[in-house]
């Protein structure tokens, strides 16, 4: 689904990314853990076609992102508030994302009854513009744009900060929904390894934008992982 080649990034003559090969395979939920600075929101940035790589490629069901646009229309993601609109009202943001994507008015509708409890009442009918809501309303309304379309491919990163206990459960609740249903491929960085263990199959840990583990969730594996940041 996913396929990393050679890639590197650097800035002032400091390599920040270095990934020589990687391949994510469509369906697989791919975490991606590590400290700041490990490299996590460059190597999403370099698949989202948001920065232009110093070396390789990445490529996403066997097209070149940097090259194509053909990928956007099955790819959801949500990196940050830039992604967002923040003059228009939620509604009017989910309207326009869904009129990209040419959904109709009963696929929207469904979309605005899936994500109901997500949005709890602070969301919708407020009459706030996206810029005036809080951090973690404003991510809400993200992710919930990111996911629409409902697309092959989501990647989300950093999702879980400014959330409440209760949109953390039902965010991962619905991102484990996703997958079942429609086979979706999930990449979701997060510095909390909790999180992401709890979502992910596969986690794979960046220190100084290199992979130091590529593992599968397993008791033994989260074990070596705990012991890994412990130190």
């Amino acid at each position: 689904m996913i396929e990393v080649k050679n890639l590197t990034k650097n800035y002032n003559g400091t390599t920040v990314l270095d990934l020589p090969e990687l391949h994510i395979k469509k369906g697989e939920s791919f975490g991606l853990v590590g400290n700041n600075g490990a490299g996590k929101t460059t190597f999403f940035s370099l698949i989202l076609d948001l920065i232009e790589s110093t070396t390789g490629e990445i490529l996403s069901n066997g097209i070149k992102t940097a090259r194509s646009d053909h990928w956007k229309d099955y790819t959801g993601s949500y990196i940050d508030e830039k992604f967002l609109i923040e003059f228009l009202y939620p509604e009017e943001y989910f309207e326009f994302i869904a009129d990209l994507h040419g959904l109709s008015q009963s696929e929207y509708d469904n979309f605005l009854n899936r994500f109901s409890d997500f949005f709890s009442t602070e969301i919708l009918k407020q009459k706030k513009f996206i810029r005036d809501l809080s951090k973690g309303n404003q991510k809400k309304v993200g992710i919930a744009a990111a996911l629409l379309a409902k697309p092959e491919v989501i990647i989300l990163d950093e999702p879980f900060p400014h959330l409440d206990p209760t949109s953390v459960f039902r965010l991962k609740k619905m991102l484990q929904e996703f997958k079942n249903e429609f086979n979706t491929t999930l990449l979701i960085s997060s510095h909390d390894l909790n999180h992401v263990t709890e979502v992910c199959e596969r986690i794979v840990v960046l220190e100084k934008g290199k992979i130091v583990h590529d593992l599968a969730r397993g008791e033994e594996n989260l074990k070596l992982l705990q012991n890994y940041f412990a130190v």
